[in-house]
């Protein structure tokens, strides 16, 4: 046991110094992004080298229910094989006891990692673009609510109540004051991360009532995206300790701006380190380019992925802090992609439609991928756009139905984040889309029970 503590991350030694662990959770991200796994004794988890759970929770839906994606076995829910990856041991500070998580990767029983597990995903589009020399890089933002708790979904969610007893307000981008409403909990937030071993590059508020984002260090992209699975479980936490609620939907209050995970991208030549996007003389790339005219050319395509409800395309509204567009213009928060103020070193392109309630797996491997057939086609984007990109109509499908129309016959895409993993998504998508379908809402009872 002594052996196995002491290889731990140095943040999950700090954390257990002096004390003794009591629990492992053995965890792995689904299709939602949602932690599946067990939790085992700590003792039980030093003897084993991995452990079981079935396929099929890849093929359930956010709702409970099952898509039918098992293939030609039928839904025989045959084991995968778990194996920890253990640079990932990292402390879960809320619970009564001494407790880490270990997120773990997903192997068939041939040893082949399964295509549609997430972290899977990730990995394979990240192998992508190492095989051509490169090294990915991003850094995430992360916005989320948090809201009054809500125990019947037929109530509206509303802003909680600040520090002053009062409403969190809308409107108040970048106060200081409204950080300060929510103080308490952003306590937690600091805490619990710090328990963790991440290192957050910064908290201000949205725009929204009671909309705050988070800023991650850039770094790998594989890291980073265990880092948003994880932060996303510690602010939930930490919300409920106050006695309110955090929510990564896209738009869960109307009238108000939807959350975003923005994702900055550059890419680094293996041999020399050097970012592919500037070259000796400080310019912009044909790389540079070249990347960004991929995010045009495929992000229709991979809409489906990085807004993956129903209510992700509530998001998309004009003038209301969304892109609605795939126009790209530098430092212009108007335009879909956006290229930020910055050194030639550190040169990136930022990807502003990504929505928070995507999984962070697979929202950063589909705008890897499209960026990676951009730069393997070599193809130039369209001219840079000047001005407010509101104005325009939009270029982007506008309900989860076209987008997973228009996944479904990305072929160039599929390459990329692998065959089985698409069939399976799409296959999931559609069985929670055709549910919704059967919900009658309340505004088609308001507004069409007497008057078609």
């Amino acid at each position: 046991m002594a052996n196995w503590t002491d290889a731990l991350p140095a943040a999950a030694q700090t954390y257990l110094m002096d004390r003794r662990l009591d629990e492992v959770e053995c965890i792995i991200s689904d299709l939602p992004g949602i932690a599946r796994g067990k939790a085992v004794p700590a003792s039980k988890f030093a003897k084993q080298d991995y452990f079981h759970l079935p396929d099929s929770i890849f093929y359930q839906t956010i709702t409970g229910d099952w898509g039918e994606a098992a293939g030609d076995e039928g839904f025989i829910e045959k084991d995968m094989i778990l194996r920890p990856d253990m640079s990932t041991a990292t402390a879960a500070p809320w619970t009564g006891d001494w407790t880490l998580q270990v997120i773990h990767d997903a192997f068939d029983r041939t040893g082949k990692p399964v295509p549609y597990s997430p972290r899977n995903v990730l990995k394979r589009v990240c192998d992508l673009y190492r095989e051509q020399g490169w090294k990915p890089v991003v850094a995430p933002e992360m916005e989320f609510f948090l809201v009054a708790r809500n125990l019947d979904p037929a109530h509206e969610i509303k802003p909680m109540m600040g520090r002053s007893g009062r409403p969190a307000a809308a409107r108040q981008a970048y106060s200081m004051t409204a950080v300060d409403e929510f103080g308490p909990v952003i306590d937690d937030i600091y805490d619990f991360a710090e328990a963790q071993g991440f290192e957050i590059d910064g908290i201000t508020q949205e725009g929204g009532a009671g909309q705050l984002e988070i800023n991650l260090r850039h770094g790998n992209p594989v890291k980073l995206a265990d880092e948003v699975f994880y932060f996303k479980r510690l602010i939930r936490e930490a919300a409920l300790r106050h006695d309110c609620f955090a929510t990564f939907m896209a738009k869960p209050i109307a009238d108000e701006p939807g959350s975003a995970m923005h994702i900055h991208h550059s890419v680094l030549d293996l041999e020399t380190g050097r970012n592919i996007f500037s070259d000796d003389d400080e310019n912009e790339t044909p790389e540079f380019f070249h990347f960004i005219a991929g995010l045009q050319n495929h992000m229709p395509d991979a809409l489906a992925v990085i807004a993956p409800y129903v209510n992700s395309y509530r998001r998309y509204v004009k003038d209301h802090a969304a892109p609605i567009n795939l126009e790209w213009g530098r430092d212009n928060r108007t335009t879909g992609i956006r290229i930020p103020l910055s050194g030639p070193s550190a040169r990136r392109v930022e990807n502003r439609l990504a929505g928070m309630d995507c999984n962070p797996y697979l929202g950063i491997a589909a705008s890897l991928a499209c960026g990676y057939l951009g730069l393997m086609e070599a193809k130039h984007p369209k001219p840079e756009f000047k001005g407010d990109a509101y104005d325009g109509d939009g270029d982007i499908p506008r309900v989860l139905g076209s987008a997973l129309d228009l996944f479904e016959e990305a072929a160039a895409l599929h390459t990329v984040l692998g065959s089985d993993f698409a069939r399976v998504y799409s296959i999931v998508k559609r069985a929670e889309y055709d549910e919704f379908l059967q919900v009658i809402s309340p505004w088609e009872r308001e507004h069409l029970l007497m008057n078609v």
